[in-house]
């Protein structure tokens, strides 16, 4: 069984995060430079053994698609396409990054490390991963 990995697509920076090898759990695992995006996503997927993918679709509350959601959608059919042998699933990412401030004020992070905006990515791809995680099982 392979792993899955969770994107959390911005134009700037995407977060990535990564399962255990029972798919269990996520755990965060780094913040990239969207335009490096495709390079890492090939190196992780022969370096750690990943079969899926599972991205963020950003949507607003009445259901209407965002300034990005395009973008992920573009995201979607090129790794399909550079990387036909992974499984891409696109999640709904509603919330994901207040919840991501909100469980890193939980965890004691400092004023600091909540303005980071690259760790805010990382745990919101984590948070993707795990609803996805949580919702397959």
């Amino acid at each position: 069984m392979g792993k899955i990995l969770g994107v959390d697509f911005g134009l700037k920076r995407t977060g990535l995060a990564i399962t255990d090898d029972a798919n269990i759990f996520a755990f965060g695992l780094e913040t990239v430079n969207s335009k490096d995006l495709m390079k890492r996503l090939e190196v992780l997927v022969s370096q750690e053994n990943v079969t899926t993918v599972v991205i963020g679709l950003p949507k607003r509350l009445n259901d209407e698609d965002t300034h990005i959601t395009q973008n992920v959608l573009l995201l979607k059919d090129a790794i399909e396409q550079k990387i036909p042998q992974l499984k891409v699933e696109l999640i709904d990412e509603r919330f994901t990054s207040k919840m991501a401030s909100q469980a890193m004020h939980a965890a004691g992070a400092t004023r600091k490390q909540k303005k980071q905006k690259g760790l805010v990515d990382k745990v919101s791809a984590t948070l993707i991963l795990q609803s996805y995680l949580d919702e397959v099982r």
